[in-house]
């Protein structure tokens, strides 16, 4: 097979992730992991996603393809915390009957952990800003949907970004915004279309347009431009109808981060400016043995 030039290599989306002393990187259906061990190993692991083969056709389908893409996400994404947090601590099973044990009780601590998660995000993403928002209303002369909304909108930012500066004081928080900055710094000298070196990532920016970051900042904006049609009668049936809706939500915001990833429209600039700045928390500047990590998940991903 003919060797991939470097220009070439430029045309390829790579996308990744931080880990617990890690990196994963996403290039289509493989997933490349790299994990620095305490003994200062680095375990590597490639694997494929078999199902999206089957389902190839989801691609050409707008809006559909990014809920697609942002389940897969989750769960590949889910997946390799959980590998890394296991190899950066050297955990390792002695017996197979202990080691079938721990990882039942563990994938049920794992799915209450995650119900737990998603209830948290119900009650302070949805419910709160507009339980906030609708009580205030009756105290002011504002009544306006679109006004109400839009500091429905600012307080769920609000609320984020005060999550975000707290968990960013913890050292473990910080390393792995460290393994951020080290994934967008080597992403980006793939695509400049220089030598994946420890020397040319660190001379990157690592602030990246397609990062999940400004996809969240991305989905509050088309949250308030489709929430202001719902109803503030019954907050009940406004968070169903919230919950409902995600999806669509959902697939829009992929549709603008891919189409931004690419585009020199001032519009689009403006959009994902305000996930650019927050990059400034989500990712830290690295250094030389994260960027290493980095460097070794994304060439093995670039092998496939």
């Amino acid at each position: 097979m003919k060797e991939k030039t470097e220009k070439e290599k430029t045309k390829i989306k790579v996308g990744g992730q931080a880990l617990i002393e890690g990196v994963m990187m996403r290039k289509q259906n493989f997933v490349s992991m790299a994990v620095r061990k305490q003994n200062d190993e680095i375990y590597l692991k490639t694997f494929k996603i078999n199902f999206l083969e089957k389902i190839k056709w989801y691609k050409k389908i707008p809006i559909f393809r990014g809920v697609i893409e942002m389940i897969v996400s989750l769960i590949v994404g889910y997946k390799c915390l959980l590998k890394s947090a296991e190899k950066s601590q050297n955990i390792e099973k002695e017996k197979e009957e202990k080691e079938e044990k721990e990882s039942n009780i563990l994938k049920i601590f794992n799915f209450f952990s995650i119900l737990l998660g998603i209830f948290f995000a119900i009650a302070f993403f949805m419910f709160l800003p507009s339980f906030f928002v609708k009580n205030a209303s009756k105290l002011t002369t504002f009544n306006n949907n679109i006004l109400k909304v839009f500091f429905e909108g600012i307080i769920k930012i609000t609320i984020f970004l005060i999550y975000l500066i707290l968990i960013s004081n913890f050292k473990d928080i910080k390393r792995t915004f460290e393994y951020h900055g080290a994934e967008h710094k080597s992403i980006f000298c793939l695509e400049e279309g220089l030598e994946l070196t420890v020397e040319n990532v660190k001379k990157q920016k690592r602030f990246h347009p397609r990062c999940g970051t400004n996809f969240i900042f991305i989905v509050f904006f088309i949250s308030i431009l489709t929430f202001s049609f719902l109803t503030w009668k019954n907050l009940i049936v406004r968070v169903l109808f919230k919950i409902l809706m995600l999806p669509l939500i959902t697939g829009i915001s992929y549709e603008i981060l891919k189409f931004a990833g690419n585009s020199q429209n001032k519009l689009i600039k403006i959009l994902i400016t305000p996930g650019l700045m927050l990059q400034r928390i989500t990712t830290k500047e690295p250094d030389e043995k994260q960027i290493e990590i980095a460097i070794k998940a994304l060439k093995e991903v670039l092998k496939n």
